[in-house]
Parts: structure tokens; sequence; C-alpha cells
């Protein structure tokens, strides 16, 4: 524990140098997507017959599952290139196993420090959703450790497949095939329902899915019938992926 430590001392240490950069990102993504889509968007969906998405305004709906999207896509950018170059370019865990810390450590400290980058990247989204009034209830402050825990449901399997590449060729594909789909299909913009039966299935079966319904649930104050089998889903996914990160990262860098 004390080594995983500090490798997130490490950690902080470099973002100490570029963390107002990443704060501003956190905060002005979020004001522009909900601004542009939540009230733009929004506005055209309220003359319409229904005038409601899922019995909530369309920002309120929107929301939540952007904060969700967000998380997921978070992951997978702390977990392809800069873990890559630690591992290849830069040689920065080699330097860290010249020392007494451990692969174990290592592995330890980057999931460490992808749970902080994922909790603060959610709560500025947080804020900026209680800005644009859609957080109805205390309660919704139970979305930041759900999208904390889908990030990981993201970022932990991706952590380990970038464990086993010499190049990055694979990234593109992930983001392309996997993350841009999921962003457009997994129940952010419109719900799942709507979508056909065997792309409902695929939705489904992703972590995406689940952490978009939990979070929007709780942020009108309820709670979804399926929570339980909904947080599983995500932990199943974190879990596995950390196992498998357990693996393929010692395999690389124990030579």
């Amino acid at each position: 524990m004390t080594g995983a430590l500090r490798v997130v001392e490490h950690h902080l240490m470099v973002y100490r140098r570029t963390w107002k950069g990443g704060m501003f990102v956190s905060f002005a993504s979020p004001i522009l997507f909900l601004a542009a889509i939540g009230i733009g968007l929004g506005s055209l969906i309220a003359r319409g017959p229904v005038h409601t998405v899922g019995g909530v305004s369309y920002l309120t709906f929107l929301a939540p599952g952007l904060l969700a999207a967000t998380a997921m896509q978070t992951a997978f950018v702390e977990t392809t290139y800069p873990v890559m170059a630690k591992i290849q370019w830069l040689r920065t865990y080699d330097g860290m196993l010249a020392t007494p810390l451990t692969v174990r450590d290592v592995l330890g400290g980057e999931i460490g420090w992808l749970v902080i980058r994922l909790a603060t990247t959610a709560f500025a989204f947080f804020l900026v959703m209680v800005l644009f009034g859609t957080v109805h209830s205390l309660v919704a402050l139970l979305m930041i450790p759900v999208v904390v825990l889908n990030g990981l449901a993201f970022g932990a399997p991706i952590f380990a497949f970038t464990a086993t590449q010499r190049k990055d060729k694979g990234f593109p594909t992930i983001g392309r095939f996997i993350i841009t789909p999921l962003f457009l299909l997994g129940g952010v913009f419109f719900p799942i329902a709507q979508l056909p039966p065997i792309a409902q299935g695929i939705a489904w079966a992703t972590p995406l899915a689940h952490s978009v319904v939990l979070s929007r649930s709780l942020a009108i104050g309820g709670m979804n019938p399926s929570a339980l089998i909904d947080v599983a889903v995500l932990a199943a996914y974190a879990t596995l992926g950390i196992i498998a990160a357990s693996i393929t990262l010692p395999r690389r860098l124990v030579r």
C-alpha cells in the first residue's frame, strides 16, 4: 500500500503543473454540452407533442448520461497513451522498478490515480449539473461513486490491453469501434429502448448503459429497481479488468 501511494504521489507531482488546464476542460466541456444540446436541442423537444423524455426535461435526462460517458472517455484517455508512454517511450515504470517498488505497487498506484482523476472530473461535472438545475435530490451525490466505478469498468480492461501493446495502433480502434459508438448509442442521448433489439442487447452488455440508467435515476431522486444488477455489472468489469492487468503488466515489465 505504501508503494502504491508513492506512485500516486508521482502523479500528483506531475499533475500540479497541468491541473489548471485539466480542470478548465472538466468544467468547460459539460457547460458547452449541456448548453448546446441540453438547452438548445431540449428547447426543440419541449415544443414537440411529448415535451419530455422519460418524464423529465431533456436537459435533466441528458446530464447524468453525459456524466457517465465523460467517465468512460476519461478512463480511455488515461489508460492508453499515458500508460504506453510510461511502459515503452519514457520507461517511467522501469525507473520505478529500479527502486524498492514492485509491479503490484505500480498497478495499485495507477488504479488509485485513475480513481482520483475520475472522481475530480465527476465532481466538476456534478457542480455544473447543479448550476444547470439538473440535480433534484441529495441522493444524486451517489452518482459520483457510480461513474467512478463506471470509469474503472472501462479503464482497468483497457489498461490490461495497453500493457500488451508494442505500438499504439490499437487505441484508435478502441476509440472508433467501442468508445464512440457507446457514447452515441449507450443511452446518453435517448432511451436504449428506442434501439433495435440487437443493439439493445449489445448496449446492455456494456458498463455504460448500466451507469447511465443508474445515474439518471439518482439524479431525479429515485432508485432504479435494477440498481444492484447495475452495480454488480460495473463491479464485475472493473474487477476482471484489474485481475487481467495484474497478469499483463508483470509479463510486460518483468524480464
